[in-house]
C-alpha cells in the first residue's frame, strides 16, 4: 500500500503522502506473527507512555512538516511543542479549539534511553510496537525512516535492533506522524469536502465527512512499548481447541525465525501449578483430560478458566545455546451455530450484552486502566455476558480481560460508514481483506472472541455489495473457520446482499426513535414483523444487535416523550416483550445501543454527544440501566448451567 493511496481524494494530504512515497518508495504490508510484548527469561518489555513533544501541521497544504523534515531533528528544534499525554486522543487535552477538530498530519516525539544490556548484545533484537495510531502513521527512529502502517485501531511494530545498538548511554529518538484523515477508501470511510465559496468560507477551507455516529478521535490510542526478543525467537502462536468426551484438545502450530536449527518444547500448566499435557516441535495436539473448560460469566459456577501455554525455544548455535520463552492464556472452548442455537461447549448460548465504544471524558479514545476496570465491573453488576467492539477493534488489554472475566465478544473490524459506491471498489476491497487479516492475526488466539464481525450497517443494497461481502466473509472464514461470521444491517431483509453469506444475522433498529417519533405503540408489532421477515428468508439464527432511545440525564416526563428517562425505559421494555416472544426460537441475543453515552460530531440532533447510553460517559447508571440488570439477571437464572443445589444462592452471591 502506498501512501498516496492511503490519502487520496485531499489534495494537501495526497501531496504530503506523493511526497514521502517518492523519498521512500512503496510501504510495506505487515509480515510475521503479532504477539502481545511481555516479559519472560527471554524477553524485556520497556513502556514508552508518558508524557511526549507534540505539534500539529497547520500550514494550509498540512505539508510543512514534510517540507521541512521535522523528523530529521528534535521536534521541538521545529516550532512551538506542546506536552501530549500518551495514550490519549488530542483533540479534548488543550484548550485550543483548531485541535479539537483538526484534520490533517499531527507529529509525535519522544527520546528514549534504551537500556544498556539491549544495546550491546548482537543476540538481542529490538522491536518498536505501537498498539494503536489513528489512522495512517509513519515511524522514524533517530530520523531514519523504520515503518508506515494504515489503520487506527490495531498494532503494528518494526525492527530498529540497528538503529540503537552500539550505543550505550546515548538518547534515542522516535518520531511518528499521524494523519487522521478518511476518505473512500479507508476503514471506516469518510470524504474531504472542500468549501469554495469566498463569501461563506476562508481560503483553503475544507471539512471532514463521514457516516457513522462517533467523534473521529486521533493520535497515539494506545501504548507504545520498546520490547526485545533473542535473534532466533517465536514469531506466532496459534492454538485451536476442541473437546472429547471430556477430553480437552488444544491443537496448536508454532512459527520461528532461525537460521540455525532449533527444537521446541510445549507444556500446558493448569491454574495450580502442575502440567497437564507436554507437546514437542512447531505443530501438535495436547490432550487433556478431565479439561476444566473456558465458561462464559453467568453460564457456569467456574467461568473463563485459563491454562497457561508455556512455548520454549532452543537453538543450537556457534556461540552456544539460545532459547526464547513465549506463554500464552488458552481457554478450551468449542463454539458452533446449529440450526437456530448458538453453542458454547455444546450448550445454548444467549448474548445478553451491550454495545460500547472505547470513548470517554478528555482521554477520547485513549486507554485508561480506571475506566477499563469501572467498565468491567459495571458489566458483571448489569449481568451482561457479551458485548461487541462497536465498531473497531478494542485494545488487546480489553481482550485479555474478556478471557479472564468471561466476557463473551463479537470482534467487530472497522468497517462502519460503507455507504458510498467508491467504497465498495477494489482499492477498499484489499484493504478490507487486509484489515480482517491484522484482526483475525491479533485475536484468534482469544477464547473470548466467539465470532468475527465483517462491517456495520452497509449500505448493502448496492449491487456490488453482493461480491464485496461474499468476498471479505469468505476470505474471513479461510482465515479462521474455527468462528462463525456475521455483519450488522439495518437494511431490509429482501435487499440485503451481505446476509446470505453471514452464520449468524445481526440487526440494527431503532423504532419509535429515527422513524414513527413518540408512537410507543408500535414497537412490538415492527420489531416481531423484522423477526419473522428476516427468519422465514435466511433461516438463520438473530441477534438483535442494536436497539435504543437517547435519554438525557434529569429529564423526566410521564406519559414518556422523546429524551426523558421514562422513554428510553418504556423503549426498552417494548423491546423487551418481543424479544421474549422469539427467545426460545430463533432470536439468541439482545445488544443494547449503548453501554454509555458517548462524543460525536456536532449537530442539532446531538446534545453533547448520543445519549443513548444506559450509564452516562462518566459511568453514572440511569433509571434504565436497572431496569436492563433486572433483566439479564433474570435471563441468567434461567440459562445458568449451574448443576449443584447451591445453584441459587452462588447466583444470588454473584449478583
Amino acid at each position: 500500500m502506498q501512501v498516496a493511496g492511503a490519502m487520496v481524494g485531499a489534495l494537501w494530504v495526497t501531496g504530503a503522502a506523493a511526497l514521502w512515497a517518492a523519498l521512500c518508495g512503496r510501504a510495506l504490508a505487515l509480515e510475521g506473527g503479532m504477539l502481545y510484548p511481555q516479559e519472560t527469561p527471554s524477553r524485556e518489555r520497556k513502556d514508552l507512555n508518558g508524557l511526549w513533544d507534540f505539534r500539529a501541521d497547520f500550514s494550509e497544504d498540512r505539508n510543512q512538516g514534510f517540507r521541512e523534515r521535522w523528523y530529521q531533528r528534535p521536534l521541538r528544534e521545529s516550532g512551538p511543542v506542546l506536552d501530549m499525554p500518551v495514550p490519549s486522543s488530542f483533540n479534548d487535552v488543550g484548550q485550543d479549539r483548531k485541535l479539537y477538530s483538526f484534520i490533517g498530519w499531527v507529529w509525535y516525539e519522544r527520546q528514549v534511553l534504551v537500556p544498556r544490556s539491549w544495546t550491546q548484545d548482537p543476540g538481542t533484537r529490538v522491536m518498536l510496537r505501537i498498539s494503536s495510531a489513528h489512522y495512517y502513521a509513519i515511524v522514524w527512529v533517530n530520523g531514519v525512516h523504520v515503518t508506515e502502517h494504515e489503520g487506527g485501531h490495531l498494532p503494528f511494530e518494526a525492527d530498529i535492533s540497528k538503529l540503537v545498538q552500539f550505543s550505550p548511554g546515548e538518547l534515542n529518538r522516535i518520531t511518528i506522524a499521524i494523519n487522521n484523515t478518511l476518505t473512500p477508501h479507508t476503514l471506516p470511510p469518510g470524504i474531504i469536502e472542500h468549501m469554495t465559496d469566498s463569501s461563506r468560507y476562508p481560503k483553503y477551507y475544507f471539512v471532514q465527512k463521514t457516516n457513522f455516529d462517533f467523534f473521529n478521535y486521533a493520535g497515539l490510542h494506545r501504548s507504545v512499548f520498546l520490547y526485545t526478543t533473542p535473534v532466533s525467537y517465536i514469531d506466532d502462536v496459534t492454538v485451536t481447541t476442541d473437546v472429547d468426551q471430556g477430553t480437552g484438545l488444544v491443537n496448536y502450530e508454532i512459527v520461528v525465525k532461525s537460521n540455525e536449527n532449533f527444537e521446541l518444547e510445549l507444556l500446558l500448566w493448569d491454574k495450580e501449578g502442575r502440567v497437564v499435557a507436554k507437546g514437542m516441535g512447531a505443530r501438535g495436539q495436547l490432550a487433556v483430560p478431565s479439561a476444566q473448560l473456558w465458561w462464559p460469566y453467568l453460564m457456569h459456577e467456574q467461568p473463563a478458566y485459563l491454562y497457561t501455554l508455556e512455548v520454549t525455544l532452543v537453538v543450537q548455535t556457534g556461540a552456544g545455546i539460545v532459547s526464547d520463552v513465549y506463554t500464552l492464556p488458552v481457554g478450551i472452548r468449542t463454539v458452533e451455530v446449529v440450526h437456530n442455537q448458538f453453542l458454547i461447549n455444546g450448550k445454548p448460548f444467549y448474548f445478553h450484552g451491550v454495545n460500547k465504544h472505547e470513548d470517554a471524558d478528555i482521554r477520547g479514545k485513549g486507554f485508561d486502566w480506571a475506566l477499563v476496570m469501572k467498565d468491567f465491573n459495571l458489566l458483571r453488576w448489569l449481568g451482561a455476558n457479551s458485548f461487541r467492539t462497536s465498531h473497531y477493534p478494542y485494545a488487546e488489554e480489553v481482550m485479555q480481560l474478556c478471557d479472564r472475566y468471561g466476557i463473551v465478544v463479537i470482534d467487530e473490524c472497522p468497517g462502519v460508514g460503507i455507504v458510498l459506491p467508491e467504497s465498495f471498489k477494489n482499492i477498499s476491497l484489499q484493504h478490507h481483506l487486509e484489515v480482517m487479516e491484522e484482526l483475525v492475526r491479533r485475536d484468534k488466539n482469544h477464547p473470548s472472541v466467539v465470532m468475527w464481525s465483517v462491517a456495520n450497517e452497509p449500505v448493502s443494497w448496492l449491487a456490488p455489495a453482493a461480491y464485496y461481502f461474499k468476498t471479505v466473509i469468505g476470505h474471513t472464514k479461510a482465515l479462521d473457520p474455527t468462528r462463525p461470521v456475521t455483519f450488522v444491517s439495518n437494511s431490509r431483509p429482501e435487499v440485503d446482499r451481505g446476509a446470505p453469506y453471514v452464520d449468524v444475522i445481526c440487526i440494527n433498529n431503532y423504532y419509535s426513535w429515527y422513524h414513527d417519533y413518540g408512537h410507543l405503540e408500535v414497537i412490538q408489532l415492527q420489531v416481531n414483523a423484522a423477526f419473522e421477515n428476516w427468519y422465514k428468508l435466511y433461516q438463520k439464527p438473530i441477534i438483535q444487535s442494536e436497539y435504543g432511545a437517547d435519554n438525557i440525564p434529569g429529564f423526566h416526563q410521564d406519559p414518556p416523550l422523546m429524551f426523558s428517562e421514562e422513554y428510553q425505559k418504556f423503549v426498552l421494555q417494548q423491546y423487551h416483550f418481543a424479544l421474549d416472544q422469539k427467545r426460545k426460537d430463533y432470536v439468541i441475543g439482545e445488544l443494547i445501543w449503548n453501554f454509555a453515552d458517548f462524543m460525536t460530531d456536532q449537530s442539532p440532533r446531538r446534545v453533547i454527544g448520543n445519549k443513548k447510553g444506559i450509564f452516562t460517559r462518566q459511568r453514572q447508571p440511569k433509571g434504565s440501566a436497572f431496569l436492563l440488570r433486572e433483566r439479564y439477571w433474570k435471563i441468567a437464572n434461567e440459562t445458568i448451567t449451574f448443576s449443584s443445589t447451591l445453584d441459587t444462592t452462588r447466583l444470588a452471591m454473584m449478583k
